[in-house]
């Protein structure tokens, strides 16, 4: 993969979770949410309709509905309320990144992908990084954390979606799949915005991360990081979320002065290193996989020399 092109997926992704955490402290997380989702989706429904891409229909629709109620619902609602409870941005992007790893382990159980030695070693990682960046709140709480609860059933709706998307949603065009999923997580967002209390600190600073927000995160990140997995393949973009933890880091040191502690430090080290390993893991599956098809083409080949020669 081109440097240009990582580094785009990279930054569009790391910075969603300090702009994210710029919005909720100056308006409420459900209000946020239906702003995001909202002008998310009208962009991404315009966009794929001058491009005239083909929609979903039928039980493909439904399936992109659930998909997207997983992976944008579930996702952004827990991660925007551990946000609102006082979560690190980078925490946030510590247990998200744990995305691929988590997928692996729910792919080996509903669609009975191997898991290898790799993957296993990989999971273990992931949970010692997870334990590591989280060491100070859960040293620091005397019962449950709610902050963690939040964040790793986020990671879990990110995850299944992402295994469910594989699943049922085969072949569907990112613009419009983005766009149904985005107008779907509209529905919940609008209606816990209105069961819980409304409040905004500074509309001009919130307008200003909204807008980064839906520019950078919700449609430009999703799409350039879609376009890098149709050309350079899921296992080279996942290599990514190696690293994107860490560019989150820096980028809430500097835009909202969060430093990492030792725990969240040692989270992101051994995260990455969990990410990589799942990463190579699945690349050596494929190579494995094509690898022990038949050789049916040379087969082919010699059937036809002969019948040619008779």
């Amino acid at each position: 993969m081109p440097l240009s092109t990582a580094s785009a997926v990279t930054l569009t992704y790391a910075i969603g979770y300090p702009i994210g955490a710029l919005a909720v402290a100056e308006m409420t997380p459900m209000a946020v949410l239906v702003l995001r989702f909202g002008f998310a989706a009208i962009i991404l429904a315009s966009w794929a309709l001058v491009a005239r891409a083909a929609w979903p229909r039928g039980a493909q629709f439904g399936h992109v509905i659930v998909a997207g109620l997983l992976i944008q619902a579930v996702q952004f609602c827990c991660l925007y309320e551990a946000l609102l409870l006082g979560a690190p941005a980078v925490l946030c992007a510590v247990v998200i990144a744990m995305n691929p790893v988590m997928t692996a382990i729910l792919a080996t159980l509903f669609l009975r992908e191997p898991l290898g030695r790799l993957r296993i070693v990989a999971l273990v990682l992931g949970v010692v990084a997870v334990l590591a960046a989280c060491a100070r709140r859960l040293m620091g709480m005397h019962g449950v954390d709610p902050v963690m609860l939040l964040l790793v059933l986020g990671l879990l709706g990110l995850s299944a979606g992402g295994v469910y998307q594989q699943r049922f949603c085969a072949g569907v065009d990112f613009r419009t799949m983005s766009a149904v999923q985005n107008s779907v997580a509209f529905i919940p967002a609008v209606a816990f915005a209105m069961l819980t209390p409304f409040a905004v600190h500074d509309p001009g600073r919130a307008a200003a991360a909204i807008a980064g927000m839906v520019l950078l995160n919700a449609t430009l990140a999703v799409s350039i990081y879609l376009r890098a997995i149709s050309i350079h393949g899921a296992a080279a973009v996942a290599m990514l979320f190696a690293i994107i933890p860490a560019a989150a880091a820096v980028l809430s040191w500097l835009m909202l002065g969060q430093r990492p502690d030792v725990g969240v430090a040692i989270g992101l080290l051994v995260g990455g290193v969990a990410c990589w390993l799942n990463s190579s893991a699945a690349k050596r599956h494929r190579a494995e996989k094509v690898s022990a098809e038949p050789e049916l083409r040379p087969v082919a080949r010699g059937m036809v020399s002969c019948s040619a020669s008779d």
